[in-house]
C-alpha cells in the first residue's frame, strides 16, 4: 500500500496539527507514504525529525500554475494507490490519476471542491451527514476521528507566568477568532471570582480581545499565551479546560483535555455537543451564554468530587475512542477497504 497525502493548509490550526500526527503516526505503523506540503520551515521539520522527508510547494493562489505540475510529477514518480488530500487548495489542484483519491473534511466545506474525489472523509459524524445531505454517495462518505498525543504533560511553573500558586486556573486554547467566542470565556470569568485563565493562541481578535478583559477588569486574571507547541503541558498546568466556541466542527481540544485528565466546560456547539455526554464526560452550557457558562465553571471548580468524575470518565472516553493505536488502525482499514 502506497499513500500520498498533501496539505496545503495555513501555519496554524487544528487540521494542520493533525495532519502532522497522522502522517507520523502511519509512518511509526510502517505504512509506505509520501508527504507533500505547503512551504513552512517548522512543519517540515517535525515531520524529518520523525523520518519523514516532506516536499515542499507553494500552494498558492488561483495563477500558481507550478504546484499543480509538480504535484503530478511527484505522483507519477511515486506511484500511490491512494491521494489523501487535505481541504480545499490541496483537492482542486490534485491532477486524475491511476490512484483512489482521498479528501480529508475537519469542517462543513462547499463541495464543488472535491468533485474529482472517489471518497471523502469526515472527522465528526455529522460532518457524514452533511456530505450526504449535500448530495455525496452515502457509501463514499466515511467516517475517521482524530487522536491526540498520549504524552502527559508536565505543569509549567506558575511563577513564570504570573499566576500565583492555589489559585484556580483555567485552560483554554485556539484561534483567536470570532467562532471561538473566547470573549464569552472572558465575561463567564468576571463572574468567578479568583480565577486565573491561561488563553493560548494567536490570531486577529488577539487586541480585542486584551482590550476587552480590560473593561472587565479581569486583565490582571488573564494570560495571553500566544500560539504554543507545548499543548499537554499547559493543559496539565490548570484545574479546567473550557471550549467556549460558537462553531466548532469537531472539538479537538476537548479530546486534548480529556487525554491529559482534565475536567471540561464546553460550549454547546456541533463538535463539542456531540462528543461530550453532559454531566458524564463534561459539562455543556448553551452557546454565548456567559452567565451559565460562569455558573459551570464555578460549580466544577467548587465540586472536587464532580471535576474528579468528569474527568475521568472524559478520559475513558479518549481511551475508548481517540487514541494513536485505535485511530491509525481505522485509517489503514480504509485504505485497504477503498482499494480492494
Amino acid at each position: 500500500m502506497r499513500v500520498l497525502q498533501a496539505m496545503a493548509g495555513a501555519e496554524f490550526g487544528g487540521a494542520e496539527a493533525f495532519f502532522v500526527r497522522l502522517a507520523i503516526g502511519l509512518h511509526r505503523a510502517g505504512l509506505d507514504q509520501k508527504v507533500i506540503i505547503r512551504e513552512n520551515p517548522a512543519r517540515a521539520k517535525l515531520l524529518r525529525d520523525a523520518g519523514i522527508e516532506p516536499v515542499e510547494l507553494a500552494f498558492g493562489g488561483r495563477f500558481d500554475f507550478s504546484t499543480p505540475r509538480a504535484m503530478k510529477r511527484e505522483i507519477a514518480a511515486y506511484k500511490p494507490d491512494v491521494v489523501l488530500t487535505w481541504m480545499n487548495r490541496a483537492s482542486v489542484m490534485c491532477p486524475k490519476g491511476d490512484f483512489v483519491h482521498v479528501a480529508r473534511q475537519g469542517g462543513y466545506y462547499d463541495l464543488k471542491y472535491y468533485q474529482n474525489c472517489d471518497h471523502l472523509i469526515g472527522n465528526t459524524r455529522d460532518i457524514v451527514e452533511y456530505l450526504v445531505e449535500h448530495g455525496w454517495p452515502k457509501e463514499k462518505a466515511h467516517y475517521l476521528p482524530n487522536f491526540v498525543s498520549a504524552r502527559h504533560g508536565e505543569p509549567l511553573d506558575r511563577g513564570q507566568y504570573y499566576t500565583p500558586k492555589g489559585v484556580p486556573l483555567i485552560v483554554s486554547m485556539g484561534r483567536l477568532h470570532e467562532n471561538k467566542a473566547f470573549d464569552t470565556l472572558l465575561r463567564a470569568l468576571a463572574r468567578v471570582p479568583n480565577a486565573y485563565l491561561w488563553l493560548a493562541g494567536d490570531g486577529p481578535l488577539k487586541d480585542e480581545l486584551i482590550k476587552l478583559a480590560e473593561e472587565l477588569a479581569i486583565k490582571p486574571r488573564v494570560r495571553f499565551l500566544g500560539w504554543r507547541d507545548d499543548t499537554e503541558n499547559i493543559l496539565a498546568s490548570g484545574d479546567l479546560f473550557v471550549c467556549p466556541s460558537r462553531h466548532e466542527p469537531l472539538g479537538n481540544v476537548v479530546i486534548e483535555a480529556w487525554a491529559q485528565g482534565l475536567p471540561v466546560v464546553a460550549a454547546d456547539s456541533m463538535g463539542p455537543g456531540t462528543l461530550i455526554e453532559n454531566g458524564e464526560t463534561g459539562i455543556l452550557v448553551p452557546v454565548d451564554d456567559e452567565i451559565l457558562m460562569g455558573r459551570a465553571i464555578r460549580g466544577v471548580l467548587d465540586d472536587d468530587k464532580l471535576a474528579e468524575r468528569i474527568a475521568r470518565q472524559g478520559h475513558d472516553a479518549y481511551r475508548r475512542n481517540f487514541t494513536e493505536e485505535k485511530v491509525v488502525q481505522q485509517y489503514l482499514d480504509f485504505f485497504d477497504k477503498v482499494t480492494g
